[in-house]
């Protein structure tokens, strides 16, 4: 449990540390983060506090969902917002914009590898990965629609209030899921477990190879 809740802690950190090197990469954003940019420029908050701010509220969301947290989705709110809001003065913007490219991608590598981190130490979900979850089991959308309608209106209402909508925000939708598809599978060892035994390797105590 410990070695589990390490693996947590740090991918949350890295995770919060990608979002800053996107936000510094100044070519747009994903949706919870353009919202999340939005609502700092009107209200001056910074915006790492403003991500614990709606990840709060958005566990609020929970209740009527009937959605339990687990220890993960409470140190997902305290962590990333607090790591992104101490990341983002250690890193500058580059001026050409090839380099702001390749910085955002960085970023969106980083936080591909952190999901998978804090993903695999199996501690419970993020609130608003939870908000998906519960939608598809109160109401019955599938995932995929659930976290599209959720997203289109959390991207519009961001950039109404001002946040970055660019290259960036598709750049982000396109890599992320390849990336945590890859980084999940190497810090999740049931997921590692499952990948090296059949069930036929289960019955006979034969080992098999990976799937």
């Amino acid at each position: 449990m410990i070695l589990r809740f390490s693996q947590l802690i740090v991918g949350l950190i890295l995770f919060g540390a990608g979002c800053a090197v996107m936000v510094d990469a100044g070519i747009g954003l994903d949706p919870w983060t353009v919202l999340a940019e939005g609502i700092s420029k009107n209200t001056g908050i910074g915006i790492g506090w403003v991500v614990s701010i709606t990840g709060f509220l958005v566990l609020l969301l929970w209740i009527p969902l009937r959605q339990k947290p687990g220890v993960g989705t409470v140190a997902n709110i305290l962590v990333v917002g607090a790591a992104m809001q101490f990341t983002l003065p250690l890193v500058s913007t580059p001026d050409h914009w090839i380099a702001r490219v390749a910085m955002f991608i960085a970023g969106t590598a980083l936080v591909g590898v952190a999901s998978g981190i804090y993903i695999g130490a199996r501690l419970g979900p993020g609130p608003r990965d939870g908000l998906m979850t519960g939608i598809h089991q109160r109401w019955g959308w599938p995932i995929w629609a659930g976290r599209l309608g959720v997203e289109a209106t959390v991207l519009v209402t961001g950039w109404l209030l001002g946040g970055t909508v660019g290259l960036g925000t598709v750049l982000f939708a396109v890599l992320i899921g390849p990336m945590v598809h890859v980084s999940l599978p190497v810090f999740d060892g049931r997921a590692r477990r499952r990948r090296h035994t059949t069930p036929a390797a289960a019955v006979g105590g034969l080992s098999a190879p990976g799937t």
